[in-house]
């Protein structure tokens, strides 16, 4: 089947889609819409994992721990984890990241990427917490480098840090393509400092219906540049107040292509080649 659009950064196994998975992947590929499934605990980039394995013709995965997870947290949300539950280890602890347990899944022909990692200083005032969030990416990098994947990079309030981290353990990065800068939220400074770098960016729903944004999509050049839903987050017009799913990427190529000011199918097409030449897949 031919897939023309891929939603290079969602959330498909999440709990928020336990009781209509099969149903929300039905209508991706009737949209034409392959999906990055991306993980966000060991629980979670597992998840991934096996929704990839099962459906190999529409999913590939990430592998890794969000950064919001690197210190204990009251915060439970129901959508990624599921139900609140006693003693979650989540919430108590922290998520730890085990390189032998993401190692075996990382081999995983279907893993593209390793992430979703980065820095999220958002709801963190304190420097104890944010030296975590810095060790944990740091950790994420080592292994991305080992296991020879791109970086699936979350950042939030932190960019004077991730990109002092990118810098100077440069030497951790790939060559070419290190990796994706989702759901970005810079300057434009900060955009060109990270596309010298060599990384490229995933723009999601948001652009649909906020013009902060219009800017950094105008700025970024066409083979820099994938969509994204951040499903089950974000939905983009003319959705909105709906929850999110990988099928209304679409919309996104739409905005996208509008404020390229290019044609639909020619952006798509593009951000296939991007897709094949960062993630490896055909």
């Amino acid at each position: 089947m031919n897939f023309p659009y891929l939603d290079a950064h969602t959330h498909a196994q999440f709990p928020a889609y336990d009781n209509d998975r099969d149903a929300v992947l039905a209508r991706a590929r009737e949209a034409g819409v392959r999906m990055v499934n991306v993980g966000t605990t060991a629980k979670t980039s597992e998840a991934a994992v096996a929704l990839a394995r099962a459906y190999p013709e529409l999913c590939f995965a990430t592998v890794g721990v969000h950064p919001s997870h690197a210190m204990p947290s009251s915060y439970h949300d129901t959508q990624e984890l599921g139900e609140p539950f006693n003693n979650s280890r989540e919430l108590l602890n922290g998520e730890v990241f085990d390189p032998v347990f993401f190692q075996k899944l990382a081999a995983d022909p279907s893993v593209v990427a390793i992430g979703e990692c980065g820095l999220d200083f958002s709801r963190v005032g304190d420097e104890a917490t944010r030296e975590k969030q810095r060790a944990l990416f740091l950790a994420h990098m080592k292994f991305a480098k080992e296991a020879g994947k791109p970086l699936m990079i979350h950042c939030r309030a932190a960019f004077p840090d991730l990109l002092r981290i990118l810098t100077t353990h440069y030497q951790l990065l790939a060559t070419d393509d290190p990796g994706i800068i989702h759901f970005f939220g810079g300057t434009l400074e900060e955009a060109n400092d990270l596309l010298a770098l060599g990384f490229s960016f995933t723009f999601g729903g948001v652009i649909t219906f906020a013009r902060d944004y219009d800017g950094i999509v105008r700025a970024v050049p066409m083979d820099r540049i994938l969509s994204e839903t951040d499903a089950p987050y974000v939905t983009p017009a003319p959705y909105r107040g709906k929850r999110n799913e990988p099928a209304y990427v679409v919309e996104v190529v739409k905005k996208l292509a509008d404020l390229k000011d290019t044609a639909v199918g020619e952006l798509a097409a593009q951000m296939r080649a991007n897709a094949s030449r960062i993630f490896h897949i055909a």
